[in-house]
């Protein structure tokens, strides 16, 4: 799973610097992600062109896949936002302040933040870590938590904390009608705007 969502971070570089190639790199991400979820019978190179209508030559695949692996620089269990969050939601669960429910829930919500912010090139530059740690505050200050998460767990500056929050919240606030469309509707019922 977490191959995938670090292959989903690299979808929209793709996206813009080779629009040629997409059908080509979604086949190889699936590629991927079957060998990595070590499927039975992953699908052959064959089937994968065929689902390409045939369009792309072996050796295209197999020079996209040597990008992929490059710009992943070959580590294709790299820690991503998803490992990040479970990380520190045991953290904060581990220090016996957090409501195990508060937790939860803040977990939920940050997820589906994360998965918005997949989907904005803006916030590639960020590492999974920060984004995990802010979403996971935004999450608590929509949810109002009595008990926030300590952002500063996260070793990070302020100022550089403060610019990711303040990013996500304009996501947010830009995507107040997509945001509950990625959460459970218990979860998407608890949410308040974020204050502006």
């Amino acid at each position: 799973m977490y191959s995938c969502s670090k292959m989903q971070n690299f979808w929209n570089y793709i996206l813009i610097c080779f629009p040629d190639i997409l059908r080509v790199y979604n086949m190889r991400c699936f590629l991927y992600m079957c060998v990595f979820q070590v499927e039975v019978h992953p699908p052959k190179v064959k089937q994968l062109l065929a689902l390409c209508c045939d369009t792309f030559s072996h050796q295209q695949l197999c020079n996209l896949e040597c990008i992929v692996l490059n710009k992943l620089y070959f580590n294709l269990a790299a820690p991503t936002i998803n490992f990040f969050l479970e990380y520190f939601t045991y953290v904060r669960m581990e220090a016996c302040e957090a409501d195990a429910w508060e937790a939860n829930n803040a977990k939920i919500l940050a997820k589906g933040v994360a998965e918005l912010s997949l989907a904005d090139y803006a916030f590639n530059k960020y590492m999974p870590s920060l984004l995990a740690v802010c979403c996971l505050g935004l999450a608590d200050q929509m949810l109002h938590h009595q008990k926030p998460l300590d952002l500063h767990l996260s070793d990070y500056s302020e100022d550089i904390l403060q610019d990711c929050l303040d990013k996500l919240h304009l996501l947010v606030s830009l995507n107040e009608d997509s945001l509950p469309l990625v959460l459970p509707p218990e979860i998407s019922e608890q949410c308040l705007l974020v204050d502006k």
